[in-house]
């Protein structure tokens, strides 16, 4: 593997680099993060790779979708099966798609009636969005099962101060319209926040253009979503709550049979309703405070391909996929005061009960062949207890420590843990952080208890997949032009090594089959960014990760997970008011399941690399308005991020935001 020890050299060398002294003007502020934590904690303290995208950022940048905004995120590669509606995976430090954990507001989202209990990337829009934190490395011992490769937690647009709102209206081509808009405030002792979205777009062909199947149909989208969430202050240190948000969207999609097929009667249909009731307070003169949540979500995922006489396979399907998830959180923090040596100290402790039930079934006829049905109808609890803490040593060394048991009657029950430390030296501008940690993933309830008509039966006595990593890192800032951030390089090396992975396993007459937890995989690599500010109007960020991603037993790369990809972003401020943004991302070959230009699959090999552009601008007309120009894959890239799903085409959005 000379790349891979190649790029270890070049990490371990950046240790070794020591920035010359300069004056510390114009730095640019740390931000806080709550989810690497639990704690509001600032970046430079946190020993995990973090990424923030607040609202500015998907504003700025033109972001609509979940996938647009993590796309460019260093060590997380999204597979998304065509535009929005399909289904899209996330890939986090070369780890499975169902081992990133996705949160709203700190409560778990991945899909129980998805037959990996993974959730899906490819429907969410932004509109009701005030910032996405992203934490990559093994989190299962804050937050439980799913936690493996990271945690992407999705925090909503909250009412701060007097009455305000927004709302914003853009069209585009090819055939495009979307708005959004909110109203929030706070009255005496209530306060109240209402979002809204909407959005209807002709799509893309998501068959690629060089199958002869391709009919050049597009695949549309239509959906919408609403949020509203109530508050009442019972006394100045407590609030209750009460929250809805609903989510429903139908998009066409295509057909990767044999052969694959440009199917125009592939329709999905995605919805999803999430009620939460909580509590919060503070005592102990504010070093106490505590929360409790109650919250229900409910899917509903519906998927239908009528059958169509140019189809050659002749295929029809009815899939329902039904999922429902009650989770009770109790969650609490102590802020301890400075003594000695150790400042910003926090203890952490609490609980949390989940109950998940899926009811689903598929139903595939295709001609030639037998029909296939597969069902599940099943449910299961888990109860787990957390407790960790942090301070800061001597105003230098930040220390933090978590762990959590979680018991279960099928196949959750594990103890998970994770610690780590960031070293400040501030008379060289650096930071070096170090951390290990432990994870796991549960069985899904497919898993335990899916069966289909081919002699497929699930296994409950699974064990969950677990894992075990640590990471390694640097920053520093790089002075120069009278500021000592003219430059910020940070570099980190991770690996993790995940056991018991879940796999279907045939009898040896091939009559029957069940899942077992019989492979083993590793991914180690290294995560590099470097930010340049070489003017107040001017800051570009690249980044580049390698990954190296292999099965224990064969050595086989692991699939859709390419060794290099990087990213390129420009934020320019010429003139008052006006941001101009582009943006590249690019990944390399990888390994993928792959389908020839007739639509038959070919078996394994190299998926072709690619390169995606986009562009946005806006212009402040006046405080409270601002006009925007969005530009998406402008220079038409035909990338199939997986094989056999072209991604969307270029695409302009023009429009405006106001607030008032």
């Amino acid at each position: 593997m000379p790349r891979f020890r190649l790029a270890t050299a070049l990490a371990a060398a950046s240790f070794l680099l020591t920035p010359t002294q300069a004056a510390a003007q114009g730095t640019v502020l740390p931000e806080s993060v709550v989810t690497a934590t639990r704690v509001p904690t600032l970046v430079e303290r946190i020993p995990a790779g973090v990424t923030v995208i607040d609202r500015a950022t998907i504003e700025a940048r033109g972001y609509t979708t979940l996938v647009e905004a993590l796309s460019a995120v260093p060590g997380m590669r999204l597979v998304p099966s065509g535009g929005l509606g399909g289904n899209a995976s996330a890939f986090t430090r070369g780890t499975n798609s169902n081992h990133t954990l996705v949160l709203r507001d700190g409560i778990p989202l991945n899909d129980p009636a998805d037959p990996g209990g993974l959730f899906n990337f490819g429907v969410d829009t932004l509109g009701d969005v005030e910032r996405i934190e992203v934490v990559r490395g093994p989190m299962s011992g804050l937050y439980g099962s799913g936690a493996i490769g990271g945690v992407v937690n999705l925090i909503s647009r909250k009412p701060r101060g007097p009455a305000q709102g927004y709302a914003s209206i853009a069209g585009g081509l090819p055939a495009a319209v979307q708005g959004a808009a909110g109203f929030s405030g706070r009255s005496g002792r209530f306060d109240y926040n209402l979002q809204a979205e909407a959005r209807a777009e002709r799509g893309f062909n998501n068959t690629p253009r060089r199958m002869r199947v391709n009919t050049g149909e597009r695949d549309g989208y239509e959906g919408a979503l609403g949020a509203l969430e109530l508050g009442v202050a019972p006394t100045e240190t407590t609030r209750v709550f009460l929250g809805l948000r609903a989510r429903a969207a139908r998009f066409g999609l295509d057909d990767t049979g044999f052969p694959a097929f440009d199917s125009r009667r592939y329709v999905g249909r995605d919805q999803n309703v999430q009620t939460r009731l909580g509590a919060s307070g503070l005592f102990l003169d504010g070093a106490w405070e505590t929360s409790v949540v109650l919250a229900h979500t409910r899917s509903f995922r519906h998927y239908t391909q009528r059958l169509e006489a140019a189809d050659p396979s002749q295929a029809a399907s009815d899939n329902r996929f039904r999922g429902e998830r009650t989770v009770l959180q109790w969650s609490n923090t102590v802020r301890l005061p400075d003594a000695g040596p150790a400042s910003a100290s926090a203890l952490r402790f609490g609980a949390e009960h989940i109950q998940d039930a899926a009811r689903t079934s598929l139903d595939i006829a295709s001609g030639g062949f037998l029909p296939f049905r597969s069902a599940v109808r099943a449910a299961a609890t888990s109860t787990a207890g957390h407790a960790g803490g942090q301070t800061t040593l001597f105003g230098r060394l930040t220390l933090t420590a978590d762990v959590r048991q979680q018991e279960a009657r099928y196949g959750g029950s594990a103890t998970t843990w994770r610690t780590g430390a960031v070293l400040a030296v501030p008379e060289a501008w650096s930071r070096a952080k170090l951390a290990y940690g432990t994870g796991f993933k549960a069985p899904s309830l497919f898993d335990l208890f899916g069966q289909d008509n081919f002699g497929y039966r699930g296994n409950p006595g699974l064990r969950p997949e677990r894992s075990e990593g640590w990471e390694a890192g640097l920053a520093f800032d790089i002075p120069g032009a009278g500021r000592r951030d003219l430059a910020t390089l940070e570099v980190t090396y991770f690996d993790n090594r995940i056991r018991d992975l879940i796999n279907t396993v045939f009898n040896p007459s091939f009559t029957a089959s069940t899942t077992q937890n019989v492979a083993r995989a590793r991914s180690q690599g290294v995560e590099a960014s470097l930010t340049l500010r070489p003017a107040p109007w001017a800051e570009a960020v690249l980044s580049y990760t390698y990954t190296e991603a292999r099965d224990q037993r064969s050595r086989a790369r692991l699939l859709r997970r390419p060794q290099n990809q990087g990213s390129a972003s420009l934020r320019l401020t010429p003139l008052p008011g006006l941001v101009i943004a582009p943006e590249l991302t690019w990944s390399g070959p990888f390994r993928d399941f792959l389908i020839d230009d007739d639509g038959f699959p070919v078996g394994l090999g190299r998926a072709k690399p690619g390169l995606v552009a986009n562009l946005s601008a806006s212009y402040a007309m006046t405080e409270t308005t601002t006009l925007f120009l969005d530009g998406r894959n402008l220079g038409g890239s035909r990338f199939e991020a997986a094989n056999g799903f072209q991604m969307p085409g270029a695409r302009v959005l023009a429009g405006v935001r106001s607030r008032f």
